[in-house]
């Protein structure tokens, strides 16, 4: 071997031992800006929290922006957050819908929640509730009992679709009342609904408590007889849960949380959930949740994420079953 050719080997080891997996592993992140995926159109639930959360990320990560990709059930935006390079830099706003209802519902969803994903933190819930058009003459839950029982077979109640919180809800609300009698009309997204609600198209609608929805109770222009959650709103004091008026175990929440793709690095993960409890911990994120009519979830980790899920999963899955709604 040369001179020439000893140096040009030496060279290239040195360049070699300098590129060992654990300087590669130290490289920097986030390394370019951070994309979230929020599986929903623009305006609702899900929307609000994740542009909320990347707001709130871009002083610690740099620039983290918010793509919708909505579409089948909130699949088509998981879907392509599962087929992106498993690098930390795409993300998924999953929630209840997403990782536990989808795959009770749909047939050949595309995705394995358990698999295919790992939760970096939920941080956020969105509460449903019954709300009722002012010319139904109900004030509390008892209230609207007795008027569908005097009214048999002639009352709706609207959902944000069929597989959603809100219908479950909904169908929760109706198997603990005995108001199984009650026709379910699903609708594309909360909005809709809302708006058939104030005209007074339906008389009954199951939503998810927002800022939009908390205005309209306010005003007259609907009437919201109770909360599904076990404790009142903090955005909402004076309306009382299904649970104070006699519905037991009347709990219809949606989680709300950061995924990433399975094989994400741990240093990436570790990242966006310090960052991600550095906001939750901050009292004005807080306030800007609750004036939104969202509640800050206890902080959930990874771990203790697979097993809230898990929780929700079986909660669920008999209210699925009794109103055969069930993959096809």
């Amino acid at each position: 071997m040369n001179r020439r050719n000893v140096l040009k080997f030496g060279l290239a080891a040195s360049a070699s031992a300098l590129a060992t997996p654990g300087a590669l592993a130290q490289a920097a992140f986030p390394s370019r800006p951070i994309k979230l995926v929020v599986p929903f159109s623009a305006g609702g639930v899900n929307d609000v929290i994740g542009r909320h959360w990347a707001e709130r990320m871009k002083p610690v990560l740099g620039s983290v922006f918010v793509e919708n990709v909505g579409g089948a059930g909130g699949t088509l935006g998981v879907m392509e957050v599962k087929r992106s390079e498993p690098d930390g830099h795409t993300l998924v706003l999953g929630s209840t819908s997403t990782m536990v209802l989808n795959s009770m519902t749909m047939s050949n969803v595309g995705y394995d929640t358990k698999k295919d994903f790992v939760p970096i933190a939920i941080f956020s819930v969105s509460t449903t509730s019954i709300a009722v058009h002012p010319s139904v003459p109900a004030k509390n839950v008892q209230e609207l009992i007795a008027y569908v029982k005097a009214n048999t077979g002639k009352l709706s109640y609207g959902s944000a679709g069929a597989g959603t919180m809100s219908h479950l809800s909904g169908e929760l609300f109706k198997l603990r009342t005995g108001m199984t009698d009650v026709v379910h009309v699903p609708y594309k997204g909360a909005g809709p609904g809302i708006a058939d609600l104030v005209s007074g198209h339906i008389p009954i609608m199951s939503p998810n408590i927002s800022g939009q929805l908390l205005q309209l109770h306010q005003t007259g222009k609907i009437r919201i007889v109770a909360i599904n959650g076990k404790e009142r709103l903090k955005g909402a004091p004076d309306i009382p849960t299904a649970i104070e008026q006699g519905v037991p175990n009347m709990v219809g929440q949606l989680f709300l949380g950061i995924y990433a793709p399975a094989a994400t690095p741990k240093a990436a993960i570790d990242t966006i959930s310090a960052a991600t409890k550095k906001a939750v911990d901050n009292p004005d994120f807080e306030n800007i949740l609750t004036a939104a009519g969202f509640e800050p979830a206890p902080y959930f980790t990874a771990d203790s994420a697979r097993r809230y899920m898990d929780e929700e999963s079986e909660r669920w899955k008999p209210v699925v079953d009794a109103i055969g709604l069930k993959a096809k």
